[in-house]
């Protein structure tokens, strides 16, 4: 299995064929999709030139993946922001700051799986339970109430959201979720 510093080496040929020099296959951008998902680690390189080509492949991937589904990862608000974001003294920061924010949201996710696990353990609704969207929606809030304010570190003129108003609404958010799981246990309650 040829692999460079432990990844597997993708090579793409002018053809734009991606070659497995793991597996000794052809590959497509979906294959790689999986790979990703599944946590492989690769390297694309270009076949003639040895050049790291990784970044332009796994944009590509998002832009197809982007285009294939209706359900889209990227909202438009979130695009334009990032494209201004470039030739702009911050964008130094915008790719740390992305990666480590959905570090944590990766990390909050697991964290909530394995809260709802605790709570409803091997039954019924503990397996087919989704994370509720307002979950979500509130990390997102939360993202992006911490993207805002690491942007004032480095630009004074953001206003910024008065610090009373922004515990007010964390604390009615944590109530609503309080609320939320009073709920799905007393549904639990009534099955059993």
């Amino acid at each position: 299995m040829a692999k460079n510093e432990g990844q597997i080496v993708i090579k793409k040929y002018a053809n734009r064929r991606l070659y497995n020099t793991g597996t000794s296959t052809y590959v497509t951008l979906d294959d790689l999709a999986v790979m990703v998902k599944k946590g492989e680690e690769f390297v694309v390189q270009d076949a003639k030139s040895g050049e790291d080509i990784t970044h332009s492949v796994l944009t590509q991937i998002i832009f197809e993946q982007e285009s294939k589904t209706g359900n889209t990862l990227l909202p438009i608000s979130f695009l334009r922001q990032l494209i201004s974001f470039y030739g702009d003294q911050m964008q130094m920061v915008v790719p740390s700051y992305l990666e480590h924010s959905m570090q944590a949201f990766t990390e909050q996710q697991a964290q909530m799986r394995e809260q709802i696990n605790k709570a409803f353990g091997d039954t019924p609704l503990g397996k087919n339970l989704q994370v509720p969207l307002q979950l979500v929606e509130e990390q997102v809030r939360r993202n992006t109430e911490m993207f805002h304010q690491a942007m004032q570190m480095f630009s004074p003129f953001m206003a910024s959201p008065p610090a009373k108003e922004t515990k007010k609404a964390e604390a009615k958010d944590i109530d609503e979720l309080k609320e939320q799981l009073r709920a799905l246990q007393t549904k639990l309650d009534n099955l059993g």
